[in-house]
């Protein structure tokens, strides 16, 4: 079934002329009439009648445009409703993200988002593993770079960085280390949600220094490592925006201050740029916005 046919065929008859119809649908008269005829061919059927001076329905014609009809009004109606929702951004949007980067950050500026834009809503999935949005039918996904070879497009939305901190009266009790290798006397907390970040890897004025801490606590879940360090349970090597989410936490302080991490960039992944959802690119315009680098994570 070819609904090119049926459009061009409604159209003639709405019309009462080939030339009409034509110049309604924007097309070559001769691509309106050979429609015409294809239809006829393919039903082996006559719909119209034609003359020099008069086009009539005949009666299979007519029965015929009467379901036409109801087919054309509905292709209408869907490309109208395709229209609005392209117009105003409504709908689910589905979203995957770190954990402890959904926990200390995404989730309120979610909720922010949320509420100017009443017609969306947000489902944020939580998780460490790499999601297959596709087959999973997500919208986009929040990752942490280098990012592998795929199809996804990438968005960089920001950077972050890890730094050292620990209690005052853990630094107290144990005192201030003044170098890297100093930290070979301390408690480490270890925050690894995968294996390759067990290993420290400090940029200063004489770094890069890459330690292999011997740790009393390693977890692969933010909140816990920083939760422990509160508790004055050792120096944890934690990216700085934990902090600065939690307005500025006095219950740590920094060590080595002239010690961090390499910057890490953060992207939004998402299937295709073509034709992006509203809803989408509105969501990432905010994240964008609230995560732009002078501000950071």
């Amino acid at each position: 079934m070819d609904l090119n046919e049926i459009v061009v065929f409604a159209k003639v008859v709405e019309t009462k002329s080939f030339t009409a119809a034509a110049q309604a649908l924007g097309l070559p008269k001769s691509t309106v009439s050979r429609k015409v005829s294809q239809l006829e061919e393919r039903l082996d059927a006559r719909l119209l009648q034609r003359t020099t001076r008069k086009l009539s329905l005949t009666e299979i014609g007519r029965a015929y445009y009467e379901r036409c009809q109801r087919i054309v009004a509905d292709i209408a109606a869907a490309e109208q409703l395709v229209d609005d929702l392209q117009a105003t951004p409504r709908g689910r949007l589905k979203v995957t993200a770190p954990v402890d980067l959904g926990a200390f950050r995404l989730g309120e500026l979610t909720a922010r988002f949320l509420a100017t834009n009443a017609d969306i809503d947000v489902h944020l999935e939580l998780t460490d593993r790499v999601v297959d949005l596709v087959d999973e039918g997500f919208d986009l996904a929040i990752r942490f770079g280098p990012l592998p070879e795929s199809t996804l497009v990438a968005r960089r939305l920001t950077t972050a960085s890890m730094g050292l901190y620990a209690a005052p009266e853990y630094l107290a009790r144990r005192g201030v280390p003044t170098d890297p290798d100093a930290l070979g006397e301390h408690d480490l907390l270890v925050f690894a949600p995968v294996p390759r970040l067990a290993t420290w890897t400090l940029h200063g004025d004489g770094g890069p220094v890459e330690l292999v801490p011997t740790s009393r606590l390693t977890s692969n879940n933010l909140l816990a490592i920083y939760e422990a360090a509160r508790g004055g349970a050792g120096v944890a090597f934690i990216p700085g925006f934990v902090l600065r989410c939690l307005g500025g936490d006095e219950s740590l302080v920094p060590v080595l201050p002239g010690w961090r991490s390499a910057t890490i960039d953060l992207f939004a992944v998402y299937p295709s740029g073509r034709n992006l959802a509203p809803k989408v690119r509105l969501y990432l315009d905010f994240l964008a916005a609230h995560l732009a680098p002078a501000s950071g994570l």
